[in-house]
């Protein structure tokens, strides 16, 4: 033990004493020296800002698609109903587009203030920034902005995702060792399992029961939209507002998590709470739109289903006694 010992000491101290002298012929020869290029020594290179979700682009690229294809078939119907089906294919496209987004979205409920914080730790340095915290279903956002964004010869913008299926203790810990600015890891505090908040708790079932509803949702959009193309209208109607309700029961579901008492994030003298954002509202004008559709669907069947002018070939008829009205009907054809 002692041997292998004496031989790491030996490897750091000649290591140190390498650092040191390459340091040293750095300084002499006028480098300034600093550690990744004026970032704050002992951190890791900046990571890239959050440019867009990958998951969100590919769903809505295959609703696309799917849109694309099913318009394409609209030249071959004839009349009226042609306008019917292309806002019927529009709409319950747009629907279930939102609905499988929905699941993967960070901004279910969202907070964020402006603040004079401490940077990292060990440094004195005070940045402004616009700190914002994004809730999702499976898991949150937070982010860090500067004002303006280049501050002490760094760029300050970060985006950091916390997911809820992974340990968020073990999360917690990686933040540390990445050495990430303090206001990220004073909100990723809030939802570890040693905080009193009990914010993972509140989110963290939320979400699962919020996203178990949204996927229930989609299936049943599946199964009104087989129906209308069998067509069985009448029960096509009842999937869609099956749809509508297990939407709204996801909006329920997440709801819960302003039922419990709120945690107050302070940073500085500043302090902020977290409210519903745009993937809850979103959620609700499609659960209406949704309702409104399945509503309107029977009524604009009934009334879109004509027949057009027939005729009768006489030489069939002969010894059929007819109405009165086809008797008019023939005269006038004569």
């Amino acid at each position: 033990m002692f041997p292998s010992t004496f031989i790491l000491q030996s490897h750091l101290s000649q290591s140190s004493s390498a650092n040191f002298q390459s340091q040293l012929e750095l300084k002499r020869s006028g480098v300034k020296m600093t550690f990744y290029d004026d970032i704050y020594p002992f951190y890791p290179l900046q990571r890239t800002s959050f440019i867009f979700n990958g998951s969100l682009l590919t769903i809505i690229l295959v609703f696309l698609v799917l849109a694309v294809g099913l318009l394409l078939i609209l030249p071959g119907i004839r009349g009226k109903s042609r306008l019917f089906w292309m806002f019927r294919i529009i709409i319950s496209l747009f629907i279930g587009v939102v609905i499988v987004a929905l699941n993967f979205t960070n901004d279910w409920a969202e907070a964020r203030v402006t603040a004079n914080a401490t940077y990292k730790s060990f440094s004195n340095a005070v940045v402004n920034a616009e700190i914002g915290l994004h809730v999702g279903l499976y898991g949150i956002n937070v982010t860090l902005k500067g004002n303006p964004v280049v501050q002490f010869n760094e760029t300050i913008d970060y985006n950091e995702m916390f997911s809820w299926h992974d340990s968020i203790e073990e999360e917690y810990e990686e933040a540390l060792e990445k050495g990430l600015p303090n206001p990220i890891l004073y909100i990723l505090e809030k939802f570890t399992l040693r905080s009193p908040c009990g914010l993972i708790f509140q989110y963290r079932y939320s979400g699962r029961y919020a996203s178990a509803t949204l996927w229930t949702a989609f299936c049943c959009w599946l199964l009104a939209n087989i129906l209308f193309s069998i067509p069985v209208i009448l029960y096509a109607g009842y999937m869609m507002w099956a749809t509508a309700a297990f939407i709204f029961f996801s909006m329920a579901s997440f709801s819960t998590i302003m039922n419990a008492p709120q945690c107050v994030f302070s940073i500085q003298n500043d302090s902020f709470e977290t409210e519903y954002s745009h993937s809850f509202w979103l959620a609700l004008a499609t659960e209406k739109i949704k309702e409104a559709f399945s509503g309107g669907v029977d009524s604009y069947e009934d009334e879109d289903t004509s027949y057009g002018e027939g005729y009768l070939n006489f030489v069939y008829l002969d010894g059929v006694t007819v109405s009165p009205l086809t008797s008019k009907g023939k005269s006038e054809h004569l």
